[in-house]
């Protein structure tokens, strides 16, 4: 059928016997009589994202589904009302555009989806023409719709809300959004096995009497755990961490809209003591904030230590010559492996080498400065906007680092 009125069908098609799907609509009851079935029952199926080898299923319940969406809309996670216009610009095959598109419909607010345009100019004309009020996204997406704007000279009308997730979002991108623009990003955390939502970086009453800065080092990190959901950091040998801000560890987390098994049991058994292991590597500030460091196949192993790729990112992402930047590790004869920054310059923008790197200084620790640069033309991303960071270790395999 096509999406169209009966005045807007095509004279002439090569469609045999295309159907009008407003006369379907006029046809059809106006009442829906909701069935009744176990809510343990299957509503979606979403696959991972393979960044870790081939992607598995994830069978999600109505219950769990449901439970989920009651979270997402708290205050301090989405905060979304019947008066909000919500725009996920995050596709539904990527764990039902994070469960958005339930919140939307239990809560009455607007939804809107964006298409296939994805470009900064058609997510500012989309966001404006629909009055949108809250959006949600990759932070790769927000770079190319903060690009447009700030290029044009332009504001938002309405929109006041941004929710991002999907890989960690720049503090330098936080700023932006709030300063120039009046946005309130709101950072938070989950994975397809999570439904996804997990962690969000909503403040705590002390945050209204503290600093701006006290604020933004709030924003940045992935936020609290949301009701439902419990975390803990472990050790290599499962001994729980201390929530010090300062040990890392492994991230586990378990709750009614955590993953038990992956679908078909493929992969075996994803739990530890009845703890999801997400493969993340985390630490926990005392009040509860949880703060990504690395994925696990992402550490740098420098000499025995850890190198967070994730704040050497974050650190490239502020200096305004840098459109996206990526932090791998590459082969070392001394120290095992090293970290190279592989960078994606803004349009038109110049900047070189010992720029970037003297860029580091002050800010992290010495051994933690890159020992290189590599620029390209474009940070290989995946369908749902995230870095591919495997496409990068096989392109920079064998890189030969300087030795001086």
């Amino acid at each position: 059928d096509l999406m169209a009125d009966r005045a807007h069908l095509p004279r002439e098609t090569a469609i045999k016997d295309l159907l009008c799907y407003e006369d379907l609509i006029e046809a059809s009851h106006s009442r829906f009589e909701w069935p009744v079935f176990d809510e343990n029952n299957a509503s979606s199926l979403c696959y991972t994202s393979g960044t870790t080898g081939n992607p598995k299923g994830v069978l999600y319940s109505h219950r769990s589904t449901l439970l989920h969406s009651f979270a997402a809309a708290l205050p301090d996670v989405l905060n979304v009302s019947a008066c909000d216009v919500l725009l996920p610009v995050v596709p539904m095959f990527h764990i039902n555009a994070w469960g958005l598109v339930y919140v939307a419909p239990m809560t009455g607010a607007k939804l809107v989806f964006p298409g296939a345009a994805l470009d900064g100019k058609s997510l500012y004309e989309l966001i404006e023409m629909e009055g949108v009020t809250a959006s949600a996204g990759v932070p790769t997406v927000w770079q190319g719709l903060l690009s447009y704007v700030e290029a044009n000279g332009l504001k938002f009308s309405t929109m006041c809300r941004s929710g991002i997730g999907g890989s960690a979002c720049p503090p330098a991108m936080i700023r932006k959004f709030q300063e120039d623009y009046g946005v309130t990003v709101r950072h938070a955390w989950g994975m397809t096995e999570m439904s996804p939502i997990g962690t969000s970086a909503a403040f705590k009453h002390k945050h209204l009497v503290e600093t701006q800065e006290a604020r933004y080092a709030a924003m940045a990190t992935q936020g609290r755990a949301v009701f439902g959901v419990d975390i803990k950091i472990v050790d290599d040998e499962g001994a729980e961490l201390q929530w010090d801000g300062r040990a890392s560890g492994n991230l586990l987390v378990r709750g009614p809209w955590v993953i038990e098994k992956y679908f078909k049991d493929e992969g075996g058994s994803p739990l530890l003591d009845g703890w999801f292991r997400t493969g993340d590597v985390a630490k926990i500030t005392p009040d509860g904030y949880m703060v990504i460091t690395d994925r696990n196949k992402d550490v740098i192993k420098s000499g025995g230590e850890w190198v967070g790729s994730i704040d050497i990112e974050n650190i490239a992402m502020a200096h305004p010559a840098v459109a996206m930047a990526a932090c791998i590790g590459v082969k070392h004869p001394k120290w095992d492996e090293r970290p190279l920054l592989v960078v994606a310059k803004k349009p038109g923008a110049q900047v070189e080498r010992e720029e970037l790197l003297a860029f580091f200084d002050g800010k992290v620790a010495k051994w933690w400065i890159p020992d290189d640069v590599a620029f390209v033309d474009a940070i290989p991303l995946g369908a749902t906007g995230k870095m591919q960071k495997m496409k990068l270790r096989e392109q920079f395999a064998n890189y030969v680092l300087p030795t001086a």
